[in-house]
């Protein structure tokens, strides 16, 4: 009997891993009542009761109408009553986008191969050129400096360019007049200004990402994309987008302001549309814009559309110079000059043909926003932060490298190297992630919980990026100027922190909020059962999704331990995967089936209160945002080749976010409101203790001389970003110094000896020394004519790298100010 039992429980637990449905449960109390019968270990009686308390449980179990009757249709009523109520909007942003990669990382059993299957994301040779001629003459065109100090916008020269060269038209197809290019293309153009100029970057993606091209390319009448899309893509028509309000921000599904819908004059004669009242703000492109796209509350109180008193937020294109259409004063975001402003309007009539998509989609713009704003939100800030962040490794690297104390370039110092080390790692894994987003979108997703994810990690690293390189570059970093790359970056980058989604509301709300509905296997289906107005059908489809939950969390619970005890060493090796880092794809499923067990036990435990429960919840995104960053860096490396000179960013990357995940599951357990779920969770998941550690030194330091050492493993990791040409900006001397640094070292090197003899002093760390030391060098003949020319070099280039920007008295901002002026009054009178 005694092993008969230990079958049953082995057996059991196999079915349950592999979620057996409720036939092979009876086949197996079947065969093992059989079992102990024959074998004489159970009499007639004990088989009987068996049969009766166990069996015949596990038969109406299988019968499904049965099954429904007395066990779902209980359920089903609980399940309604205690529901929390949603809104139309909340239904529209929860169920907004497609679900991707995320919805395998909450499953628990994440199949890597399919992900490492879709290969790189690749750019047409049309799309390569444009990032290779077009967009680096943008950049040498506009730089942070001249436009804050100089202009406080691009310049007119500037803003030709880009309408000219079709940088608003990115998104837009070819038969209107766009570049139709694909999102990762958008993505590395917005990468490559940003790390050139903010103003550039945020001017041409805002056009590209949430706003009126987007809109009506998926809703716009026929004829409003025949009239506004080639205006758009050739720039005869600026655009933005409002929908910000003063009391309603992050919220802004409540926004006050309305439409109501009514007959007026337009064009000389009378025509149906709204008097529309709004006051918006934070409006980006709104002070320069021609085209107003307008988010507002829509009411029919004449039902004259219809029967519903309130349509509902609806979308309208509005021309700037329309009547009434207050628009042109700027609000100042941090010294970031990219146009930004509010507009308002009082009862303002517009036609009803100014609504985006017609009359059909009136009340229909909350979900267009949703739908928009899941793949937009996916390129815009992740790629322009994705951008700053190169500037600032690509800068501060080869600052570290040049720049000497105690006769020791300061990147070989420890401390230096603790933050070089991080900046490294986490560019490479930003940069991933921004790479894979993408992708994603041009593989036909729209990625609701992945743009979240991207758009608030990435903005997060960028963040820590910048604040570490302003720690090593120290003065040169806090004195503006021209000379300063990382200024305006650290000014402007909380801009990114605060926009499309404040970061604290990212995390908190939408990332595993929407995560927990949509990505899980049935929660969303079980939320529709309770909504569907059929009752036969409600019973069936709540029946299939609630019991294929129970089947889900039982497997994931067994999982959770197997995995626990083994320390994952079983789980099943991708195919595809570079055989050192298997290990890795090992602890990311262990992560995912613990992180899937966690958030059912969450969703059990804390029901509706759970979307209050910030912290928890918050903890709870972290852990999957944290596997999508291992995926997205296990995959680039899969997609570059498996450098091996790239091991240790991969291994960095990879282990900081095993640890934080681990951190915010900690996080979690420590402060949940049940101690006793609480605990079982942790002795499941992690019976040993939490396995994992940040990364260690070693890592760091060999990233840091990764940044440090001209090479292609450096050239992969600020890849795309641009380096202006001596003679379009001084900055360029950081790179030609850079190159020049490891044969100054060796020279340094082989004249040591001649040091120690006392034939010539040690190597000075003062630039301006360095021509006597040469000379002395040459003279002894420890150098030759090359090596004192490429020593004059090093001098030369390095001033400049070390060079800090002082100014007049009165600042030379005025002079400044005066090119401006000259410049745009010439381009009036160019114009007239």
């Amino acid at each position: 009997m005694p092993l008969l039992i230990v079958a049953l429980i082995v057996a059991s637990a196999a079915l349950v891993y592999v979620e057996a449905r409720a036939l092979w449960w009876l086949a197996l109390l079947g065969v093992w009542v059989g079992l102990a019968y024959i074998s004489g270990a159970a009499g007639p009686v004990t088989a009987a009761l068996f049969a009766i308390l166990v069996v015949l449980p596990a038969l109406v179990l299988t019968i499904k109408p049965l099954r429904r009757v007395w066990l779902t249709k209980p359920v089903f009523e609980v399940f309604r009553k205690i529901l929390p109520q949603m809104s139309p909007t909340e239904r529209d942003a929860i169920e907004a986008g497609t679900v991707w990669w995320d919805s395998a990382l909450f499953s628990g059993r994440p199949h890597w191969d399919t992900l490492l299957a879709h290969g790189p994301a690749t750019l047409s040779a049309e799309e390569q050129s444009f990032l290779d001629n077009e967009c680096q003459h943008l950049c040498d065109l506009a730089n942070d400096w001249e436009t804050t100090a100089v202009w406080q916008d691009l310049s007119p020269e500037t803003w030709r360019y880009i309408k000219e060269k079709g940088f608003l038209g990115m998104i837009i197809p070819k038969q209107y007049g766009g570049r139709q290019f694909s999102a990762y293309a958008h993505s590395q153009i917005i990468m490559k200004l940003a790390t050139r100029c903010s103003a550039a970057a945020v001017s041409v993606m805002v056009p590209n990402s949430l706003g009126p091209a987007e809109l009506l390319m998926h809703y716009g009448t026929e004829a409003q994309r025949n009239y506004y899309l080639p205006r758009l893509a050739s720039g005869e028509e600026i655009p933005c987008f409002a929908l910000t309000s003063p009391y309603a921000g992050s919220d802004a599904a409540a926004i006050p302001d309305v439409g109501i819908v009514c007959k007026g004059m337009f064009e000389g004669r009378e025509t149906p549309g709204f008097r529309v009242s709004w006051d918006k703000r934070y409006i980006t492109l709104g002070p320069i814009a021609t085209v107003l796209g307008l988010a507002f509350r829509a009411y029919d109180p004449d039902h004259l559309l219809g029967t519903d008193d309130e349509p509902g937020i609806t979308c309208a294109l509005i021309p700037t110079n329309h009547p009434g259409v207050n628009i042109g004063r700027r609000h100042w975001p941090l010294n970031a000059v990219f146009q930004n402003g509010p507009n308002s309007g009082k009862d303002v009539f517009i036609p009803l043909d100014w609504v985006i998509g017609g009359r059909t989609q009136v009340g229909n713009g909350w979900r267009m926003l949703m739908e928009c704003l899941a793949a937009g939100r996916a390129i815009s800030l992740p790629s322009s932060n994705v951008g700053i962040a190169k500037l600032a490794v690509r800068g501060t690297g080869a600052y570290a490298a040049v720049r000497r104390q105690f006769r020791t370039a300061v990147g070989r110092f420890e401390g230096v190297q603790e933050a070089l080390g991080r900046m490294g790692g986490n560019l490479y894994v930003m940069d991933a992630a921004r790479r894979l987003s993408a992708h994603a979108i041009d593989l036909g997703e729209k990625p609701s919980v992945i743009s979240a994810i991207a758009k608030y990690h990435l903005t997060e690293r960028a963040r820590k990026v910048i604040n570490d390189g302003m720690d090593v570059v120290a003065g040169k970093g806090i004195c503006m100027g021209p000379s300063n790359f990382l200024a305006r970056a650290y000014q402007q980058v909380p801009i990114s922190i605060t926009v499309e989604g404040a970061n604290i509301l990212t995390r908190c709300l939408i990332i595993f909020g929407q995560g927990a509905i949509r990505c899980h296997p049935y929660v969303l289906k079980e939320m529709a059962a309770t909504r569907e107005t059929d009752r036969n059908k409600a019973l069936r489809d709540f029946d299939d999704a609630f019991f294929g939950h129970v089947n889900f969390t039982m497997s994931n619970v067994v999982r959770s331990f197997l995995y626990g005890v083994t320390g994952g060493a079983f789980i099943a090796k991708p195919q595809r995967a570079h055989a050192p880092l298997v290990h890795y794809y090992r602890a990311a499923t262990r992560l995912s089936t613990a992180f899937a067990l966690l958030a059912d036990v969450s969703m059990f435990v804390l029901g509706g209160d759970l979307k209050r429960r910030e912290r928890i919840s918050g903890r709870l995104g972290d852990v999957l945002s944290q596997l999508y960053l291992i995926s997205a860096t296990l995959k680039r490396f899969e997609d570059e080749g498996r450098q091996e000179s790239d091991l240790p960013l991969v291994c960095w990357g990879v282990e900081d976010a095993l640890y934080q995940a681990q951190q915010a599951i900690d996080g979690v357990l420590a402060n949940y409101p049940n101690r006793v779920a609480a605990g079982l969770v942790r002795v499941l998941a992690y019976p040993f203790g939490l396995p994992h550690r940040a990364p260690p030194d070693s890592l760091g330091t060999a990233i840091a001389e990764l940044m440090q050492t001209p090479g292609a493993a450096r050239d992969r990791l600020v890849a795309d970003s641009y380096v202006p040409p001596v003679e379009v900006d001084p900055l360029g001397y950081g790179e030609l110094v850079f190159e020049l640094t490891p044969r100054v070292t060796e020279i340094d090197q082989k004249l040591r000896d001649a040091v120690r003899q006392g034939l010539i002093a040690p190597m000075p760390q003062s630039l301006p020394d360095l021509a006597g030391w040469t000379e002395a060098a040459l003279q002894h003949g420890l150098i030759d004519a090359n090596e004192r020319q490429l020593l004059a070099d090093y001098a030369r280039y390095g001033a400049e790298v070390v060079k800090v920007d002082d100014f007049a008295p009165d600042f030379d901002m005025l002079a400044g100010l005066q090119k401006r002026k000259d410049a745009l009054d010439k381009a009036k009178q160019l114009a007239a």
